[in-house]
């Protein structure tokens, strides 16, 4: 049992769980872009997955998180002067502080932060619950339930390497 339990969370570290292929983004990194709720202009400056892309874009003074069908897209770039991300959503990099657990993730998300690009990726694997006279299930993350989502982690490019 515990040996299947180890394969488990390895594959679910490098398992994307948008599937096999990524879906497109709606808007680029750095992109401006138009919100029409709330008539103001901005620029994406992060995206994560989260059963489908949410964007985030900073406005003056706030950073607002939207899905794609909230956004109009300009096609221009937002002239910001900044490095580009080290890796990518959906690149495979090894998490150095892993612990004895499997050290592939991968990135699901982007966000820049002063200047600096962070990296969301899985820190651990979901609970797994064992009810009596059940089969094990494995509780996926859950916006109702805080204590599931402090599985997802942002950490910075020194945290992980290219595989």
């Amino acid at each position: 049992m515990t040996n299947s339990i180890t394969t488990l969370e390895s594959c679910w570290y490098i398992s994307p769980p948008w599937g096999q292929q990524i879906p497109p983004m709606v808007i680029s990194l750095l992109e401006r872009v138009y919100l029409p709720g709330r008539k103001v202009f901005g620029y994406c400056c992060g995206v994560e997955w989260s059963d489908g892309w949410e964007y985030s874009i900073a406005l003056d003074h706030d950073i607002v998180s939207v899905r794609g069908m909230e956004i109009i897209t300009s096609g221009r770039l937002q002239a910001v002067s900044v490095e580009k991300p080290v890796f990518m959503v959906g690149e495979l990099v090894k998490f150095q502080f892993a612990g004895d657990g499997p050290k592939i993730r991968t990135v699901l998300g982007l966000q820049l932060i002063n200047g600096a690009w962070f990296y969301q990726i899985e820190w651990k694997s979901p609970y797994l619950i064992v009810p009596e006279d059940a089969p094990i299930c494995i509780l996926p993350q859950s916006s109702s339930n805080p204590k599931l989502n402090s599985r997802l982690a942002w950490v910075t490019d020194y945290d992980l390497v290219g595989v």
